[in-house]
C-alpha cells in the first residue's frame, strides 16, 4: 500500500511539472502577451522578492489569521448548532424552514448586507467568512448526528447516562467522520471568502496584494498571490488530512 501510495505521489509531482513547463513553453512562445501571462521564473522572482522584503509574508499572515478566526467561529456554531439538531427531532422541525431558507443564499448575496452593518472592516469580512464556512459544518454535523443509531441513544440512557455524556461519548465519536469531511469543505470556503472580502474592504492580506497588482498590471506580482493562495489551501488540507487520520484512527483498527 505504501508503495502506491508513493507512485500516486509520484504521478501527482510529475503532472504539476508537467503543467509549469507547458506554462513557460507559452510564456515564452508569447501565445499570450507577458503583460498578462508571464512566465514562471518571474513570477518565482516575484515571490521570492516578496518574502525576502517581508511584504508578502505579512499579507499571507493576515490572510491566514482571517480565515482561522472565520472558520473557528463558523465550527463552533455549526458543531452546535447541528448536535442541536441531529439529537433533537423538535429542534429539527422548529428549525428547518429557517435553515433551507438561509442554506442556499450565496455568501457573495449577503455581502452588501455585511457592508451596510458593519461597514468596511474586518468584522465585515469575518462574518462573511462565518456564515459561508457555516453551512458545510453544520450540514455535516447535522447529518453524522442523525446518521447515529438510535439504540446507541437507548442504550446509552439504560445505563444512566445523562443526555450530554450521551452526545459526548456515544454520538459524537459517531459523528466525527461527517464533521471533519464539513471542517475540510468549510476551510476551503473560508480561503475563498477571506480573499474575496480583503479585495472588497481593502484589508491587507493576499487578497488586497492581488487586487493591487492588476490594477497596477505587475503580472508576477499578482500569480505570485494567486500561487501563494493555492499552497494555502494545499497546506489546510494537509492539516484538515493529519487531524482526520488522528482523530479516525479508531476507524482503522
Amino acid at each position: 500500500m505504501r508503495g502506491r501510495g508513493a507512485v500516486w505521489q509520484l504521478g501527482s509531482l510529475l503532472v504539476c511539472v508537467a503543467l509549469i513547463l507547458a506554462w513557460q513553453a507559452v510564456a515564452q512562445a508569447r501565445l499570450v502577451s507577458p503583460v498578462f501571462l508571464p512566465p514562471p521564473t518571474r513570477v518565482w522572482a516575484a515571490l521570492v522578492r516578496g518574502v525576502e522584503s517581508g511584504v508578502i509574508v505579512q499579507k499571507l499572515a493576515g490572510t491566514v489569521l482571517r480565515m482561522i478566526e472565520g472558520w473557528a467561529l463558523a465550527s463552533v456554531l455549526g458543531v452546535a448548532l447541528g448536535a442541536l439538531i441531529g439529537t433533537s427531532r423538535a429542534a429539527r422541525q422548529w428549525l428547518g424552514p429557517t435553515l433551507e431558507f438561509l442554506r442556499p443564499l450565496p455568501s457573495s448575496a449577503i455581502i452588501p448586507v455585511a457592508i451596510a452593518l458593519f461597514g468596511l472592516s474586518n468584522g465585515m469580512v469575518l462574518g462573511v467568512i462565518g456564515f459561508g464556512a457555516l453551512w458545510p459544518m453544520l450540514l455535516a454535523t447535522v447529518h453524522g448526528f442523525a446518521a447515529v443509531e438510535p439504540r446507541l441513544y437507548e442504550v446509552g440512557r439504560a445505563l444512566g447516562l445523562s443526555r450530554w455524556a450521551v452526545i459526548r461519548k456515544v454520538a459524537l465519536p459517531s459523528a466525527m467522520p461527517d464533521i471533519l469531511a464539513g471542517a475540510r469543505l468549510g476551510l476551503t470556503v473560508a480561503l475563498v471568502l477571506a480573499g474575496v472580502g480583503e479585495m472588497l474592504a481593502g484589508r491587507d492580506g493576499l487578497g488586497q496584494w492581488i487586487l493591487l497588482a492588476a490594477r497596477a498590471f505587475r503580472a508576477p506580482d499578482l500569480y505570485a498571490g494567486v500561487v501563494l493562495f493555492g499552497l494555502l489551501g494545499y497546506a489546510s488540507a494537509l492539516v484538515i488530512g493529519l487531524v482526520e487520520r488522528r482523530a479516525l484512527r479508531w476507524r482503522q483498527g
